[in-house]
């Protein structure tokens, strides 16, 4: 495995800790927020409703426990790697069974390696018991996201994540391994079996990301159209946030970094748009888990470095799920279609792209964030996918 000379590979051992002085702060700012007067409709079409919003700044100031969710935490083991110029931090769950499968599991935004610890806990250690089972999980958190460094210079795109996970896999000795992801790591990993397909043993997304076949359009499935329809929608009423991040991702970043309000609002609306719920988010994400994820994006002040990745890499990605078939990738791929994510692509489509198509699940409830509502499910498609190909089925 070549690396680059800038690489070092060293993986130095990582806790988490928040000061006092900060909790206090952070405190002192949710309990002094000044609050917009609330919204003129009774829905969230003009975004996150102030009730909710103030209802969980009020917990998050009075009753979230952070130094019981740094002990939780810290009970997995964190890491730092030096791979160009910046420090990765992941998170590394070693399965008790020597010989488990190596996979590394990418979030995105607005999420953090939190969305995939209880997926990572039930891969490393399988319910069956059976080393076959089993998986090694390595979960990265991006450059400018958490505890990564944030990228000082342009450039840092989602090609540039893929060599370095490829580094990072490397520097905890896994030479061949498995990806999974969602939202950017759905990308991440798919450009991983580009680039690195003699390394990669195969690919779960969540979803794959496919444009639609307009070759298709005059004899659509049911589930194609209301794909169309769903992404339609999205694009008209829910992509705002996306050409904020994609052009001006300094702007929106000042009151992200210096208002946990205004963090909490900007993130929270995704949350209750995205996941699939009968009205009650908390019902599917637990509301300290949620919060945890905040709390990652405030202490480490990411809200404005998590947003370059869509300055430099959105452009290419919309392109993929609305207009054209970038280049092939040829690596297995197993894929994980929610009813609530948006974009949605058939497998007639996603064929057209991932001419390796071993494993093809749509399930029944389940949106953006999977692995946070159905982390079982999530866990049980990754393994599925491995399982099949020791079994030597492919297609």
């Amino acid at each position: 495995m070549a690396h680059r000379d800038d690489a070092d590979l060293t993986v130095r051992e990582f806790a988490i800790h928040v000061d006092d002085e900060v909790l206090e702060d952070l405190r002192s700012r949710l309990t002094r927020a000044r609050w917009p007067t609330a919204e003129t409709v009774g829905d969230g079409s003009q975004g996150t409703p102030l009730a909710t919003t103030r209802a969980l700044c009020d917990y998050w100031a009075t009753d979230y426990d952070w130094r019981e969710r740094e002990r939780l935490l810290n009970f997995y083991r964190h890491c730092l790697v030096r791979i160009d110029g910046l420090d990765i931090h992941c998170v590394h769950v070693r399965s008790p069974h020597p010989e488990a499968t190596p996979v590394v599991l990418t979030h995105g935004w607005p999420g953090s390696f939190v969305e995939y610890l209880r997926v990572a806990d039930e891969l490393a250690n399988p319910a069956s018991g059976r080393p076959e089972d089993a998986f090694h999980v390595v979960i990265p958190s991006l450059p400018g996201y958490g505890f990564s460094s944030q990228p000082p210079t342009p450039g840092w795109g989602v090609e540039r994540i893929a060599r370095a996970w490829a580094d990072l896999m490397a520097a905890h000795g896994y030479a061949r391994f498995g990806a999974a992801g969602s939202d950017w790591g759905t990308s991440v990993s798919a450009v991983l079996g580009q680039l690195f397909p003699e390394r990669l043993i195969g690919l779960c997304l969540i979803p794959p990301l496919a444009a639609p076949d307009r070759a298709t359009f005059d004899d659509l499935t049911d589930a194609e159209e209301a794909a169309l329809r769903d992404l339609a929608t999205a694009n008209a009423t829910g992509s705002a946030y996306s050409a904020m991040h994609s052009t001006r991702p300094q702007t929106a970043g000042y009151g992200l970094v210096d208002s946990p309000v205004a963090l909490c609002a900007w993130i929270l609306e995704k949350f209750w748009a995205w996941a699939d719920h009968d009205g009650d988010l908390y019902d599917v994400i637990d509301r300290d888990r949620i919060l945890d994820d905040l709390m990652i994006y405030w202490m480490t002040a990411t809200g404005a470095s998590s947003l370059r990745l869509y300055w430099e890499s959105f452009e290419e990605i919309h392109r993929i799920f609305n207009d054209e078939v970038p280049d092939l990738v040829d690596v297995p791929v197993a894929a994980s279609i929610f009813p609530h994510e948006v974009p949605r692509t058939s497998r007639r489509w996603a064929e057209r792209r991932f001419p390796r198509i071993v494993q093809w699940r749509e399930h029944d409830r389940g949106g953006h964030f999977a692995a946070l509502e159905r982390p079982l499910v999530v866990a049980d498609d990754i393994r599925s996918l491995f399982g099949a190909l020791r079994a030597g089925g492919e297609g």
